[in-house]
């Protein structure tokens, strides 16, 4: 198994790790982290700090695996599948901790199961979906909330600011425009198979 493949099933294994550290209640915790009215709890920390490395490993073992000419069946399947599984896990356990609201995951997930399903259908045909820029900023976006409200908001917890509020809006929204985007884009394939 090549490099950039190995970077990939790292970042789904850091997936549970993740999960367990923002879900699991437990007890030998220290004192949640405090700055005037701020607080973080040492759980959410370090799941930020994985989050944000499994997230970076995204563009590593795509970038290694074009450079060094290692594109691989297993790497074209395995890269968008741990990039679902990553962004699901966290909303999932975001929702589950009560910090993002269940419609926000849910249109962000069916956008992500959709275009899969576009792409399938448009590899029967024999023909690829690329990535748009509006699916890459999507995920720059999708990123940037899920780590603001996995770090409370700070700073703009301190000026009063929700800023992760409007991040994870802009995150839907960007989301249902760059499926749609997709889709518009894409619609021949769909008239062509007989869907």
């Amino acid at each position: 198994m090549n490099l950039p493949n190995r970077i990939t099933i790292s970042r789904i294994c850091l997936i549970p790790v993740m999960m367990v550290f923002l879900l699991v209640d437990f007890k030998f915790y220290p004192e949640p982290i405090t700055w005037n009215s701020f607080e973080l709890p040492y759980n959410q920390l370090i799941a930020v700090i994985i989050f944000i490395l499994a997230a970076s490993t995204d563009g590593i073992d795509g970038y290694l695996a074009r450079k060094n000419n290692l594109v691989t069946n297993l790497g074209k399947l395995l890269d968008p599948l741990a990039d679902k599984l990553l962004i699901t896990a966290v909303l999932v356990s975001l929702v589950e901790m009560g910090k993002c609201d269940s419609w926000i995951a849910v249109v962000i997930i069916s956008r992500e199961f959709a275009v899969t399903g576009l792409r399938q259908i448009a590899l029967l045909d024999g023909a690829v979906v690329a990535a748009s820029k509006w699916g890459k900023v999507k995920t720059v976006i999708q990123i940037v909330a899920i780590v603001a409200i996995l770090i409370n908001n700070f700073p703009f917890e301190m000026i009063g600011l929700p800023f992760d509020d409007i991040a994870i809006w802009a995150a839907a929204l960007i989301t249902i425009y760059s499926g749609i985007d997709y889709f518009v884009k894409n619609k021949k394939l769909l008239q062509l198979s007989n869907v």
